[in-house]
Parts: C-alpha cells; sequence; structure tokens
C-alpha cells in the first residue's frame, strides 16, 4: 500500500490538470502560430506562470486499490500482482491465466 500522502498529492495534481487543461492548451497553441517574437515571449511567460503540477507530464498513473506507482496495465488500472490475484480469483471477466 502506498503512503496516503502521495496518494493525495496525484489527485491533487489530477485536479490541476483538469483545472488547467484549456489555458495550457490554447497557449500552446497560439505560441505554434506564426506570431511577432514579442507575441511569442508573452505567451510563454503566461504558459511557465501556470502553476508546474498543471503539466500533464507530472502526473503519474496508480494501482487503482493499492495505490502503487509501478507496473501499472493501462487496460485494468491495476498494479501486476493485484491484477494476478483477481485473475486467479475469477474476479476479472475475460482475462485467463497463462498455463503452458
Amino acid at each position: 500500500m502506498a503512503k496516503k500522502s502521495l496518494i493525495q498529492k496525484e489527485k491533487k495534481r489530477q485536479k490541476l490538470e483538469q483545472k488547467y487543461h484549456l489555458i495550457r492548451r490554447s497557449s500552446k497553441k497560439k505560441i505554434r502560430s506564426p506570431l511577432s517574437l514579442s507575441e511569442k515571449t508573452k505567451m510563454q511567460e503566461k504558459l511557465q506562470s501556470l502553476p508546474r503540477n498543471s503539466a500533464p507530464t507530472r502526473l503519474h498513473r496508480r494501482c487503482f486499490l493499492t495505490g502503487r506507482p509501478r507496473a501499472n496495465y493501462r487496460d485494468f488500472g491495476l498494479s501486476g500482482h493485484i491484477l494476478r490475484e483477481m485473475v486467479y480469483a475469477c474476479l476479472l471477466p475475460g482475462a485467463t491465466r497463462s498455463s503452458w
């Protein structure tokens, strides 16, 4: 189980990313369009004035049940060992155990 504080910090980052998503996207679009150099620097300053944690690259996928930050499967939102336990318990429809 991950520390509660890290899980809460990740949730806070997700909220910030959703809050500033449109502002960040529009300012990036304006920077890419042909503008004068002064307008481009103003848009870059506006982009830099946004909180760091509102950037989507700072988000990290975590396990839905345990909060584990590593070995996550995107399809299920679970970490590897939890996914394996759930497959063995037949709790995930469509997932089969490998046996050879």
